[in-house]
């Protein structure tokens, strides 16, 4: 029997950044899903809120790939109070072949973190203006200082203001991303912070709306990240009737547990059969954005997929770093 890899975090770190590669890794994922041929299940959700808790499980099978990863991924959102972060977890991969488990990649959530970044960077990419130079980020936690470095692999900002519902953790992050190349400052005001900025990225637990429809303008982009639970939803219902473009990660889900599903139940949702998916626009299937003054957004729900194809370049990273 062949030795099962178990990789740490600090292994994990070493060899995969949020960067250019990480980026095009989730990129393809996309288009791997658009394609068909993906054996992705339902997400397996479990919400705890006696403990501010919950767990997802996701996995999904990808043909050509030699193997597929099943992830868990705790949030335990009081955890900042007790000094621990709010996310953590594990992935383990199984051989596509024969099913035997190959590694355990024991990351507390990194991998799930560059991942998501990864793939808010790809939204941006395809749907932002190409002339994007400032950016509002609302949250102040890790995926908040993720998303805002994986903004400035894909679009020019050079400016970036952070609201948060804790004025103090806003500064604070505003201070440790400010650099001589980019600008970072902390509002108090969301309404301010949207209104400034060119690309607008939600990265919270919220269960009611932070962002407006009233607040959007020609020329916005907005990508919605926050909302991976029923309960949860970070942008006004009414944002995606004032969209020129609403685009999902995975419409079946966006339905259940994103944005989507409150503006369907608001009736200001477009058509779902309607709603093109981002592997559509990566593939050219669909145009995306197609001219500066439309107000697009991206609703990502994290997939299955793009876990398996993190984990398989992490063991490719790994491998080549022995």
């Amino acid at each position: 029997m062949s030795d099962i890899r178990i990789l740490h975090e600090a292994e994990l770190r070493a060899c995969v950044a949020l960067d250019p590669a990480a980026i095009d890794v989730v990129e393809s994922t996309f288009a791997t899903l658009a394609r068909g041929g993906v054996e992705m299940p339902p997400i397996l959700s479990m919400h705890m809120p006696e403990v501010n808790g919950e767990l997802d499980v996701k996995t999904a099978y990808v043909p050509g790939l030699p193997g597929f990863a099943v992830k868990l991924s705790p949030g335990f959102f009081d955890n900042p109070a007790k000094g621990l972060p709010s996310t953590s977890g594990l992935m383990v991969v199984l051989s596509s072949e024969t099913g035997r488990v190959q590694a355990v990649l024991l990351d507390n959530g990194y991998l799930t973190d560059v991942r998501t970044a990864a793939a808010g960077g790809v939204a941006a990419r395809h749907l932002a203006r190409e002339d994007a130079s400032r950016a509002a980020i609302f949250g102040a936690g890790l995926q908040a200082r993720m998303q805002l470095r994986a903004l400035c692999l894909v679009r020019p900002i050079s400016e970036a203001v952070i609201w948060a519902r804790d004025a103090a953790k806003a500064q604070a992050l505003a201070a440790e991303l400010s650099t001589g190349d980019l600008k970072v400052r902390a509002s108090a005001d969301p309404e301010e912070a949207a209104g400034f900025a060119e690309v607008i990225v939600t990265t919270t637990p919220a269960s009611e709306p932070i962002l407006r429809a009233d607040w959007l303008r020609p020329g916005h982009h907005v990508t919605a990240m926050g909302s991976d639970q029923p309960g949860k939803g970070e942008l006004e219902p009414e944002c995606l009737a004032r969209a020129d473009l609403y685009v999902a990660d995975r419409v079946s889900q966006t339905r259940l547990m994103g944005e989507l599903r409150a503006a369907l139940d608001a009736g200001s949702a477009p058509d779902p059969d309607s709603i093109p998916e981002l592997g559509d626009i990566v593939l050219g299937r669909h145009p995306g954005r197609t001219n500066p003054d439309q107000i697009t957004i991206a609703d990502l729900t994290g997939t299955g997929v793009q876990d398996t194809a993190i984990a398989t370049h992490a063991l490719a990273a790994s491998s080549t770093e022995v």
